[in-house]
């Protein structure tokens, strides 16, 4: 039903490309998965994606479609966005002001909120995966992406082969516990990866970085975080920075229970309401 028209982004796990319906005229865009894919990648891929279908939230991307095409290479159609990811954000404007950092996580914490209570964790949340876009004529709209590597919580044996005992994610995004125990995995991981994408946006720096993937897991693992403010440079509001740093605590009994409970929080920050 698709035609694909240009590739607009390309990853190890496959293509995306700009494409449009043969019927419906609504912008579209189409993953292909890579050829090199297992055929048991394929399956869980297939799982994944009907279950992040079921997310209707207006803060995570829809899925439209999934199916494969006639020579078997496994596709799913989402919404075209129109914006750009918080990485190229920061990498073209540099930090962002609290006031806009708190609106941009009050939304991305609605959209972790609905998937934790559907019983899934992303377990990627990072600035390429967070879009900032122009949707339905308003700005500064967040759309989480890539719930290609979710993990179902509930003890369903069909999909909780997908990964649990394997260490996924991005280093710099990475949870203590997803290094060390990857099947401790829970909601409160992808808070401290929110939290580490929240230092990111205030100071312009990841919270660790390192020579190697081992130099930087070892960080998350053993270091404590420096202030934002610290690193940047730039005057944050302390309760902003408590909070961030909460999030960023080893132990997951220590951070934000919920992302409800992240959101609760940043509500009642000085800058909650600066941003229009």
């Amino acid at each position: 039903q698709y035609t694909l028209e240009e590739k607009i982004g390309e990853g190890g796990m496959g293509e995306v490309y700009r494409a449009r319906h043969a019927m419906l005229r609504r912008p579209t865009a189409i993953k292909l998965l890579a050829s090199q894919v297992t055929e048991r990648d394929l399956r869980r891929f297939e799982k994944e994606v009907q279950l992040t279908a079921q997310l209707t939230h207006p803060n995570t991307i829809s899925i439209f479609d999934y199916g494969r095409t006639p020579d078997g290479i496994f596709y799913y159609a989402m919404e075209l966005l129109d914006g750009v990811t918080l990485q190229e954000l920061v990498d073209r404007s540099g930090p962002q002001s609290p006031a806009r950092v708190i609106h941009i996580l009050l939304q991305a914490c609605a959209a972790l909120r609905e998937a934790h209570g559907a019983g899934l964790t992303h377990r990627d949340v990072k600035p390429d995966n967070i879009f900032l876009c122009r949707h339905g004529g308003l700005p500064d709209v967040v759309k989480v992406l890539d719930f290609g590597l979710v993990k179902q919580i509930a003890n369903d044996a069909s999909v909780s082969q997908s990964n649990v005992n394997l260490m996924v994610g991005t280093p710099l995004y990475m949870s203590p516990e997803s290094i060390a125990a990857p099947g401790t995995v829970d909601a409160r991981s992808d808070l401290y990866a929110l939290g580490a994408v929240a230092y990111f946006l205030l100071s312009g720096k990841p919270v660790f970085s390192g020579e190697s993937v081992v130099e930087v897991c070892g960080h998350h693992l053993h270091s404590k975080p420096e202030l934002p403010s610290k690193r940047s440079g730039l005057a944050i509001a302390p309760d902003l920075e408590r909070i961030v740093l909460s999030c960023l605590e080893k132990n997951q009994r220590d951070r934000p229970q919920s992302a409800e409970e992240l959101a609760r929080l940043l509500r009642g920050c000085a800058d909650a309401n600066g941003w229009t």
